[in-house]
C-alpha cells in the first residue's frame, strides 16, 4: 500500500529546539526583551511554527516585512491576542484598514502616513498602534530626526493614533562601527528630546543581530534579532557566535547513480570533466530549491557522514557530486546540502559570494519543511 503523498525529494529540517536555544542565548546577551524578526517566512524557516515556538520562550513581539506577512502570522500562527506584530514596511493607504482589523502595528514614516492612519482609525471607531521609524543613516524608510519630530508634534491632533514605539535601523552594524555609533547617538538624542518635551517614555529599539553582538550600548529597551535566532552569523566579520546552533538543515535525496570514464563532462557548459573513472550521484535539488547556481563547483555535500564535492553547473532541479572511484552510496540516501553534518550555511554563503540570509530565504516552497 503506497502513501497518499509521495516522499519529498528535498526537505528543510527545522530544529525548534535549536531555535529556542538560540533565543535564550540572544536574550541573555542583550539583557532586554526580543522582537523576533520573522519576515520572509522566518528567513525561510516557517514563520507560523517559528513564532509559536518563540512565544513559548516568552517572546511577545514579532517583526514582519509587510501587512500580508502580518496577517498570515495573525491568522495562522496561533499567537496570543496580546502578542505585538509590527510590519516594517510603510503601508499603502488602502492597507490601513487591515492593520486596524487585526491589531497590527504600523510603521509611521511621514505626515501623510499619519493622517491616513488617523482618517482610517476614526472612520472605524478604533485606535491604531504605530511605531515611528527614524532614518539615522540607512536611507531606506523613515524620516531624518528633524522631520520625525514634526510628525510627533502632529500626534496630539490624531486621537485615534497611539504611539507604541520609536525605532531606527543600522546601516553597517557589523562593519564601520564609528558610523553605527553616530547613528545610535542621533537616535538616542532624538528620543531624549521627545521624551523630555512630551513628558512620557516610549519603547525604543535599534539593535539588529550585528549590533547585538558588537554594540552593547545599542540594546536600549528591546532588540530585533533575525539571523542570530536561526543560528547563522550576521556577517563574515562576526567573530562572536554565542554558542548558537543551526536551525535549518537542507537535505535532498540521491536519485541516480552512474559510473563515468575519464574525460566525461558533467552538466551545462561542460565545465567539469572526470579526471578518471568516477561514480557520479545526481541529487534532487537545484537552484529552484535554493541551492544557488553561484555554488557550481564550489560546494560540498555530505552523504552518510562523508563529504563529496559538487561538480559541474548547478541546474534548476538537480546537482551532481563526485563520489570518487568507488562508493557505497545508494539511491534514496540523503545528502546534506547545508546544516548539521554538512557545510554550515555561513561557509556555503562565503563560497557563493553572498550572505547566509540570502541562502536561507532562497529555500523555496517546493522544499518541504519538517519541524522537529
Amino acid at each position: 500500500m503506497h502513501p497518499d503523498t509521495p516522499e519529498p525529494m528535498a526537505e528543510a529540517v527545522i530544529s525548534l529546539a535549536n531555535l529556542r536555544h538560540n533565543a535564550r542565548l540572544v536574550r541573555k546577551k542583550a539583557g532586554v526583551p526580543l522582537m523576533a524578526v520573522v519576515k520572509a517566512n522566518a528567513y525561510g524557516h516557517g514563520a507560523t511554527e517559528v513564532a509559536r515556538a518563540l512565544e513559548e520562550e516568552g517572546v511577545s513581539h514579532f517583526g514582519v516585512a509587510n501587512i500580508r506577512e502580518a496577517l498570515e502570522l495573525r491568522r495562522g500562527g496561533g499567537l496570543e491576542p496580546s502578542a505585538s506584530v509590527l510590519a516594517f514596511s510603510s503601508p499603502l493607504p488602502s492597507q490601513i484598514p487591515h492593520y486596524l482589523e487585526h491589531d497590527i502595528e504600523m510603521t509611521l514614516c511621514g505626515i501623510s502616513n499619519l493622517r491616513a492612519a488617523e482618517e482610517s482609525a476614526s472612520a472605524a471607531g478604533r485606535t491604531i498602534g504605530v511605531q515611528l521609524k527614524v532614518d539615522t543613516g540607512m536611507g531606506r524608510l523613515g524620516l531624518p530626526p528633524e522631520e520625525a519630530l514634526q510628525v510627533l508634534c502632529e500626534l496630539p491632533r490624531c486621537p485615534h493614533v497611539e504611539l507604541r514605539g520609536i525605532y531606527t535601523h543600522f546601516a553597517d552594524s557589523t562593519g564601520e562601527r564609528a558610523f553605527t555609533r553616530r547613528q545610535l547617538e542621533a537616535f538616542t538624542a532624538f528620543c531624549r528630546e521627545y521624551e523630555h518635551a512630551s513628558g512620557r517614555t516610549v519603547l525604543k529599539h535599534a539593535a539588529n543581530s550585528g549590533a547585538i553582538l558588537s554594540e552593547p550600548g545599542a540594546t536600549l529597551d528591546m532588540v530585533r534579532p533575525g539571523i542570530l535566532l536561526y543560528g547563522a552569523r550576521p556577517s563574515a566579520e562576526s567573530e562572536e557566535t554565542l554558542g548558537l546552533r543551526p536551525v535549518m538543515q537542507l537535505e535532498a535525496r540521491v536519485v541516480f547513480l552512474k559510473t563515468v570514464r575519464a574525460g566525461t563532462t558533467i552538466s551545462y557548459g561542460r565545465t567539469w570533466s572526470a579526471p578518471g573513472t568516477r561514480r557520479i550521484a545526481t541529487i534532487a535539488a537545484g537552484y529552484a530549491d535554493g541551492y544557488h547556481r553561484a555554488l557550481s563547483g564550489r560546494g560540498t555535500v555530505a552523504i552518510n557522514g562523508r563529504p563529496y564535492p559538487q561538480v559541474g553547473t548547478v541546474t534548476m532541479d538537480q546537482i551532481m557530486v563526485d563520489l570518487g572511484e568507488e562508493s557505497d552510496v545508494r539511491i534514496g540516501d540523503r545528502a546534506v546540502l547545508f546544516g548539521a553534518g554538512g557545510m554550515s550555511v555561513d561557509q556555503l554563503a562565503d563560497r557563493a559570494g553572498t550572505i547566509s540570509y540570502e541562502l536561507l530565504c532562497a529555500v523555496s516552497g517546493r522544499v518541504k519543511r519538517v519541524f522537529r
